[in-house]
């Protein structure tokens, strides 16, 4: 492997962090990448999406985001796992660079994005790193394969698995750093845990990182604080209201573009996203600025649910919410009367009646075969022997492999209110509604 060109920098450099108090940048090659055009992209992309409409504080970015990760791994190889038999310091700077850029391609709204496009933010963090792109251009510098490694490492396809459950597995740098800080800019305390006691106590094999068996109460404070965080910040009833305007937005605008629609202000940026041409090029043009940037003009349009979703979306106007089990029949029955009323009421049902789901594993032990099967985190005995955490942990027994569902049903009450022309009707809304709500 070609070396860095004054691998080193002359002097530290350090990062002022509420979580971690300093990150600390010793390697030009990190220093670099940090100073690329696709990795300040991030400032502009906030960590939680909708999340600063339940939350306020939450305004922080996948930059912050991605520079703590990048810290807990610089933490562990440097401090941890240096000079332990199973740990190859060669794998040192693919680990930190992975860190650094594990989320280099998430887009604007992150998962709402992804989810209207079909679009994958770790296809596009690979198709970044290994494109004609600045931070390419700094990589190679330590020779024509480390992109590649790099790459696969966010793949989880490299050769050294020990490094991949650094950054991706069910006690990893990615998670340590997003409960802890989520939990500090939205001002809850579910999200905290013992991290230093963790570190301390994690061990490097073949091809994971352990646990010593000491550290298991850590361990569980940690998965209970990752169960609490999705509950009770991510899967928020009032975020998910936010994600469901914006999402169909989205979808508003891409079914105009399809339709030939004329813009007052066309969107340009979205072309060859709406036709699922979208290059690397243009995806990283692609920010929150800009997104909101096309929402305050869609107020404007003529299209009535575009210009309405925008303004609602902007003024935080969201729709209110119920309980709602799509699995069961007597409510899909409602849902379905729901339906021909919001059309006789003139409410675009497709846009205003939505039924949205959350979901969440807070744990699970290996399930070889499965689709998305998980690493479970092991624990290292005093005999050496490698045990599964939820044999030895009755907490963690009591969640492992459950799966928890919530489902909502979300609508405009501001508009069902002000249906006066179409009292019946409203009223037969209301009636479905109101005995839900009780």
């Amino acid at each position: 492997m070609t070396t860095y060109p004054s691998g080193k920098l002359s002097e530290e450099k350090v990062f002022k962090d509420p979580v971690h108090r300093y990150v600390h940048v010793r390697d030009k090659l990190i220093w670099d990448l940090i100073g690329t055009a696709e990795f300040q992209r991030l400032r502009r992309i906030r960590q939680l999406g909708t999340t600063y409409m339940t939350f306020h504080g939450a305004e922080h970015s996948r930059f912050n985001h991605s520079l703590g990760v990048y810290e807990i791994i610089r933490r562990i190889v440097d401090d941890v796992f240096q000079d332990r038999e199973e740990w190859d310091n060669n794998e040192r700077l693919v680990s930190l660079c992975a860190a650094l850029l594990h989320d280099l391609g998430h887009g604007p709204f992150s998962h709402s994005f992804e989810k209207v496009f079909h679009l994958d933010h770790e296809d596009f963090t690979q198709a970044i790193i290994l494109g004609d792109t600045e931070v390419n251009a700094v990589l190679r510098r330590m020779g024509n394969r480390f992109p590649k490694d790099v790459a696969e490492v966010i793949a989880k396809t490299y050769r050294n698995k020990l490094v991949v459950s650094l950054i991706s597995s069910q006690i990893d740098a990615d998670r340590m750093d997003y409960l802890q800080r989520d939990a500090y800019f939205t001002g809850v305390s579910y999200g905290h845990f013992d991290m230093e006691r963790i570190l301390r106590v994690m061990r490097p094999r073949e091809d994971q990182v352990v646990i010593k068996h000491s550290g298991m109460h850590a361990v569980e404070d940690y998965i209970m604080s990752r169960y609490q965080m999705y509950w009770q910040i991510y899967f928020h009833p009032v975020t998910r209201s936010a994600e469901v305007i914006l999402t169909k937005i989205l979808h508003r605008a891409k079914h105009l573009h399809e339709k030939n629609y004329e813009f007052k202000q066309p969107p340009r940026h979205f072309y060859s996203i709406f036709e699922g041409k979208v290059t690397v090029e243009d995806y990283v043009k692609l920010d929150e600025s800009i997104i909101m940037f096309y929402f305050q003009t869609w107020q404007e349009e003529d299209d009535v649910i575009l210009s309405d979703l925008c303004r609602r979306f902007l003024n935080r106007n969201l729709f209110k919410y119920i309980e709602f089990n799509p699995n069961s029949q007597v409510k899909m029955k409602m849902w379905m009367e729901l339906t021909q009323l919001f059309k006789k009421a003139g409410i675009d049902p497709d846009y205003y009646l939505v039924i949205d789901s959350s979901s969440d594993l807070p744990y699970d032990f290996y399930r070889p075969g499965e689709e998305e099967e998980r690493l479970p985190i092991h624990l290292l005995m005093p005999s050496g022997e490698l045990r599964e955490l939820s044999r030895q942990s009755e907490i963690v027994e009591a969640i492992s492999g459950k799966k928890r569902t919530d489902h909502k049903l979300y609508f405009p009450q501001d508009a069902i209110d002000q249906l006066s022309s179409k009292r019946k009707v409203k009223e037969q809304i209301r009636k479905l509604l109101f005995e839900e709500m009780r």
